[in-house]
């Protein structure tokens, strides 16, 4: 077994993989780029290795300065983690030149793995399902419905230069093949100047399933069920579980039987996932093979008992698969929650700045955090916006979504923008909990962007009725400093709470150690405390538990709960006749500015001030995080004033550029 290995790897995986190399009594080395100085994975680790600049082609991606952080500190192998050089076969052959283990799959499993086409050829020879298509350019409508009629209606006729949905269409039967083989190629011309078009399956209401495996590289290799990933935004995975909702216990065996064959076929040493894309009849087709850890990795920890990277380190070391098929035991349900610094609000644009407050639920056997940031920590623009993985497990679905709703409800984070809200919208949605999933489900339920929205249901009770208990409680504290001595248990009568637009008589009293808030004609239990400065209420409502986020600011409350968060406060009824009363201050109007919607750094200006531009037109490049961000007129006009430069640093909110007035 090795002595210390390296992890060249930041952030949540980093940190993850030393915890489990110090469980293994494995020293363990740290690297990190300018701008992860002091993060959470250097000082977890026993040393670390400084190797360069902050953005990461000068540092995480420079294999020399991995291989020589190596030489310098006498680490033996080094674990990759996922992205970064975990794919990266130079990377594999580097490290080997030097003496240095790998933990991970062969180079020939990389390299064949990673290349799209020869992946699909060794998946079609080792007998695994792939997407039935012709590649070769279509130009005759009659030749294409025979190619429709042989893969299976329906069908994608998908221009080879395309892209943004231009040369596409779908077919259901011979005559729509017929006219979308000539629509797609007239656009496609158009486009691309380029008229080719190929036919492929089209899979209906697809879902995104993949099957974990383990091999050794010696023979050995067994698969540790799969994992549900179709709740995806822009093709990124938000939320994945295990298992699926949707297999049945022949598809899974077929999946599995199929993703070890493909595994076998490259005599796969590591941990690896078969992705696949199965469609409404339990159809499925392979699409590709991640030869490193996945992201979503812990939900199958969760579910089958296995550590994972244990496992990888084991077999890098030369151990055998010390376990077989039938050994593998399933064990309920977990999902994962991937949060991110970003705006849902403003289509998800990343968010960075510093967590000034970052507060993860208590970890437990049902729930668990992995994280490579602390309270204080800064998220910057140069690497992937993720905060954490937030992992539930329960006897089943139902109580796994219910421990995640509760997980979400009590992750408390302030300073940067983020998408907690969103997830616990999700765990709320009753498509979602009745497992009607598809990779589709985000643009469908919720649009390009989240927007908060009144609460509903269990929702607002639960939001008027804690509203009604911390309100009462911080009127008891002014009354008591106030020297009317008092307390909280004395407090009571009719009230009304002021709930975001809304106006709801209530009214509060004590039952023993419960509170008995009664509106809409019903008499609501609950129990649990709050005390001023907590940020955080946990109790039950009703007999089921709850967990709200709380922000005060003199009367006012701010709570979140299950997606929704409403502003609150606890009046008199004559004070509240009074505040609907009160005018509203109307926004300032800011429609002749082009704003930044996000920090980051401005790659680009296309215009000048005098111009004339068109709504669509690109005005501005913006990159942050890994990602750039172009910016588009809204409207036509002329452009009065340009403020910045190409070079330049943004806050969020930044004025760009200003339009001239009319």
């Amino acid at each position: 077994m090795f002595s210390k290995i390296l992890i060249a790897n930041r952030g949540e995986i980093a940190c993850r993989i030393i915890k489990t190399a110090r469980r293994m009594g494995i020293a363990t080395v740290a690297v990190y780029s300018e701008a992860d100085d002091g993060a959470l994975h250097v000082r977890m680790a026993d040393e670390a290795v400084a190797i360069g600049p902050a953005p990461s082609a000068e540092s995480y991606l420079v294999i020399e300065r991995i291989v020589q952080a190596c030489h310098d500190t006498g680490a033996e192998a080094v674990h990759p983690g996922f992205g970064f050089q975990s794919e990266n076969a130079a990377f594999a052959d580097a490290l080997a030149a030097a003496g240095i283990t790998f933990i991970g799959p062969s180079n020939r499993a990389i390299a064949a793995m990673g290349d799209k086409i020869e992946s699909k050829l060794l998946a079609e020879a080792a007998g695994v399902s792939v997407v039935p298509g012709h590649t070769e350019a279509v130009e005759d409508g009659d030749a294409a419905v025979a190619i429709a009629e042989r893969i299976g209606l329906p069908v994608m006729l998908k221009a080879s230069a395309g892209g943004g949905g231009k040369g596409m269409r779908i077919a259901h039967n011979a005559d729509e093949v017929r006219d979308g083989l000539t629509s797609a190629r007239n656009e496609a011309r158009s486009s691309f100047g380029d008229d080719r078009v190929f036919v492929e399956k089209y899979v209906e209401e697809p879902r995104h399933i993949e099957i974990q495996v383990l091999g050794d590289g010696k023979g050995n290799c067994i698969h540790l069920g799969e994992r549900e990933c179709s709740i995806q935004r822009r093709h990124q995975k938000v939320i994945e579980e295990a298992p699926s909702p949707f297999l049945d216990a022949e598809t899974r065996a077929a999946m599995g039987a199929q993703a070890v064959a493909l595994a076998k076929a490259v005599d796969y040493g590591s941990a690896g996932t078969v992705e696949f894309i199965v469609d409404r009849d339990r159809n499925f087709y392979f699409l590709e093979m991640n030869t490193r850890l996945q992201v979503e990795h812990p939900v199958t920890e969760m579910t089958i008992g296995i550590d994972l990277v244990e496992q990888m380190i084991r077999i890098a070391a030369g151990e055998g698969l010390g376990l077989t098929q039938d050994e593998v035991r399933f064990r309920g349900w977990a999902i994962e929650s991937r949060i991110y610094a970003e705006d849902p609000a403003r289509g998800f644009i990343p968010s960075v700045g510093r967590l000034s407050r970052c507060r993860p639920p208590a970890e437990n056997d049902e729930v668990r955090v992995d994280t490579g940031v602390v309270e204080g920590s800064e998220i910057t623009m140069f690497y992937d916006p993720m905060i954490a993985k937030l992992v539930t497990w329960g006897a089943d679905r139902a109580t796994a979504i219910r421990a995640m709703g509760l997980a979400l409800d009590a992750y408390r984070i302030e300073g940067i923008r983020h998408n907690v809200d969103f997830l616990a919208a999700i765990m709320a949605s009753e498509r979602f909990r009745e497992g009607r999933l598809t990779t589709n489900f985000i643009a469908e339920e919720f649009g390009d962007s989240f927007e908060n929205t009144p609460p509903e249901g269990a929702a607002r009770e639960t939001l008027i009725a804690v509203a009604a208990l911390i309100g009462t409680t911080l009127d008891a504290r002014d009354k008591t400093i106030g020297g009317a001595g008092m307390w909280p248990r004395e407090v009571g009568g009719e009230r009304a709470l002021v709930l975001g637009g809304e106006t709801v008589p209530l009214a509060i009293a004590s039952e023993g150690d419960a509170w008995i808030v009664s509106f809409d004609s019903t008499d609501h239990r609950l129990s649990g405390s709050w005390h001023p400065g907590d940020d955080l209420f946990r109790g039950r409502l009703a007999g089921n538990e709850v967990a709200v986020r709380v922000g005060v600011s003199g009367t006012r409350m701010t709570l979140s709960h299950a997606g929704h968060t409403a502003s609150a406060r606890l009046l008199s009824s004559h004070a509240a006749r009074l505040m609907a009363l009160m005018p509203e201050k109307a926004p300032p109007d800011l429609s002749s500015f082009v704003i930044s919607p996000m920090a980051g750094l401005v790659v680009a200006i296309h215009v000048e001030a005098g111009d004339e531009v068109k709504a669509g037109q690109p005005l501005a490049v913006i990159e942050a995080m890994k990602m750039e961000n172009v910016l588009t007129a809204e409207r036509d006009g002329e452009i009065g004033e340009v403020r910045v430069a190409a070079g330049e640093s943004l806050a969020a909110d930044d004025i760009i550029l200003e339009f001239a007035g009319e």
